[in-house]
This record gives C-alpha cells, sequence and structure tokens, in this order.
C-alpha cells in the first residue's frame, strides 16, 4: 500500500508532489526560497485548503532562513514582506490565511528573542501545523469510517484526499480507512470539471491505494 505524502520538508527544501503532472506523471517540485513557495501555491503545484495552509507555514520557513544574517530591524521588516507575499498566493485558501497568521501571531509574541531563536520557534510551529493535520485526519477518518457498511458504493466529487492534505485525507481519508478495514468498498470519482480534480487526483489517489 503506497503512502502518499503530499508534503515534505527536509534539509531546508520543501518537496511537494507536482499535481499539475498528475496522473500521467508522478514529480516533485522542490521549494529553496519562500518565492518557490509562493509560485507552487499560486500556479497549483500544491492544491487543498490544508495542503496549502501547511506549504505556506514552511513558506514562512524558509523566508526566515533566508534573512537570518540580516539586523534585527531588517530581518522583521522582510519577513512581515514575505509573510505578505504568501498572504496573496491563493485569495480563496482559507487555510493560507489561517497559516500566516498564526505564523504572524508566533513571531508578534517571540519578538524580543534573538533571530536565532526566533526562527527555531518558527521552524516548530510549521511542524506542529504539519503534524496536527495529519492527526486530525486521521481521527476524522476513523469517525467517518462508522458510517460506511461493508460492500457500500461511493461517489466522490473533488479530491478531498492526501493531496488535498498533509498525507492523509479528509473525506477521502474516510473512504481510504474503510478500505482500510476490509469493507470491501467500491468509488465512482466524478471528474469535476473544469480542473478535473477528480478525473486525474483522486482516481489516481485511488489507483495507488489499490482501492
Amino acid at each position: 500500500m503506497k503512502e502518499i505524502k503530499t508534503i515534505e520538508f527536509k534539509d531546508d527544501i520543501l518537496y511537494l508532489i507536482d499535481q499539475r503532472k498528475l496522473p500521467t506523471i508522478y514529480e516533485i517540485f522542490q521549494c529553496k526560497n519562500y518565492k518557490e513557495v509562493d509560485f507552487a501555491i499560486k500556479d497549483m503545484v500544491v492544491r487543498g485548503a490544508p495542503a496549502i495552509g501547511a506549504t505556506a507555514a514552511y513558506g514562512v520557513v524558509l523566508a526566515a532562513k533566508e534573512f537570518l544574517k540580516e539586523e534585527k530591524d531588517i530581518f522583521f521588516k522582510k519577513l512581515y514582506e514575505a509573510l505578505e507575499t504568501l498572504n496573496r498566493s491563493r485569495p480563496t485558501a482559507v487555510n493560507l490565511m489561517w497559516a500566516i497568521n498564526r505564523m504572524k501571531n508566533l513571531i508578534e509574541q517571540n519578538k524580543d528573542l534573538e533571530i536565532n531563536e526566533i526562527y527555531e520557534k518558527i521552524v516548530k510551529e510549521a511542524d506542529i501545523i504539519y503534524n496536527e493535520d495529519i492527526e486530525t485526519n486521521k481521527k476524522m477518518a476513523k469517525y467517518g469510517n462508522e458510517i460506511i457498511k461493508k460492500g457500500d458504493t461511493i461517489l466522490t466529487h473533488c479530491n478531498t484526499g492526501a493531496l488535498a492534505t498533509v498525507a492523509y485525507g479528509t473525506a477521502l481519508g474516510v473512504v481510504r480507512e474503510a478500505h482500510y478495514t476490509g469493507k470491501n468498498i467500491f468509488v465512482y470519482a466524478d471528474e469535476t470539471r473544469p480542473r478535473l480534480q477528480g478525473g486525474k487526483l483522486t482516481a489516481w489517489e485511488l489507483v495507488q491505494q489499490g482501492i
């Protein structure tokens, strides 16, 4: 059973599954600075509100890392400019604004610390946002699975799976949980115009999971 990890932050690089290329090409898009994160959100390399929120949080990490050697007043000036850039990258993504505000509040609360200490707190907060998303999705999957019966046929709309989140999925996470618990379900994934997230992304996820 193939794990789908939409987002991974490792060695100061943010790795994203490039959702523009699916289902025919599986490719990883690398973000080494916050401007590349801004592009990834704008151009729909990454999509789905929870995934965008976590991506933006790591965008703040990359911005803070970039400005570490600046004087403190310049550090804050450039960091806040980066926050505004990221905040405008997808006007319809609620989790984006939520994540940026959360990071901004954290920075405000720790302004008196040294820059390196602020950076460490930013990294930790991004990791918390990342892990909270996985935990929330898995809890949702377990609760949702209680209403699915053995042999059910399920219709999905758009993509609410691992590709829309950090790793597991919201509504499609429930479908995944039903499959894992041996309920022998069948899924119809509608195409979802105009971007065909159902036909391109949900169908791809279901195939990866053997559903």
